[in-house]
């Protein structure tokens, strides 16, 4: 198998691990998780037997990937980032027939130590920022900071903050891609350019 596995990681029977992932130090899979190619899964990370990670995805250090999330291609995971899949834990009570799907679209980034209540959806190209809580879903390129967090920009796939606001400015273009952006009704949408 073509992947790179540090001696000290758990990979149970079962995991689905694609070509070119990478998993560090005292991580663990969990035999129903399926993972994509060219992943990297840091020290102490977790997944989780419910569990689908895209293509080119990046897991940072100590980052527990629960049951019921799906990340897309190319969602980077900042360190010590918390995923949740219960909204009401308690020790006392079982809950695991209660797990709420939580979805993080192509690009997005959770930044470091940023918490993602269960049950909510995270546009693609969204920006997570360092220490947030989001308990509702984000829009596409949305960026987000505070908690509860709210909506302070938007971000380009590059992942540099946009010169967009429905105040002023609709249209901006990537300094680094030449990527013409556009809002439209509160919607960033991206323009096509001609071959």
């Amino acid at each position: 198998m073509d992947i790179k596995v540090h001696e000290t990681a758990i990979i149970d029977k079962g995991a689905q691990i694609g070509k070119g992932s990478r998993i560090w130090h005292w991580a663990h899979v969990c035999g129903g998780a399926k993972i994509g190619e060219n992943v990297s899964l840091g020290q102490n990370a977790f997944v989780g037997n419910k569990v689908i990670i895209g293509h080119h995805c990046k897991i940072q250090n100590n980052v527990s990937i629960y049951d019921n999330v799906t990340l897309e291609e190319g969602v980077f995971c900042g360190p010590s980032m918390v995923f949740t899949n219960v909204y009401n834990p308690r020790s006392l009570v079982e809950r695991k027939d209660e797990y709420l799907d939580t979805y993080v679209k192509k690009g997005a980034t959770l930044g470091a130590n940023c918490t993602i209540v269960c049950g909510v959806t995270i546009g693609q190209f969204a920006f997570i920022g360092a220490g947030s809580v989001i308990t509702k879903d984000v829009k596409p390129y949305a960026l987000m900071v505070g908690n509860p967090a709210k909506q302070i920009g938007w971000m380009s796939e590059y992942g540099e903050k946009l010169d967009l606001s429905m105040q002023g400015k609709v249209k901006t273009t990537c300094a680094h891609t030449g990527q013409v952006y556009q809002l439209i009704n509160d919607a960033v949408k991206i323009e096509d350019v001609p071959q």
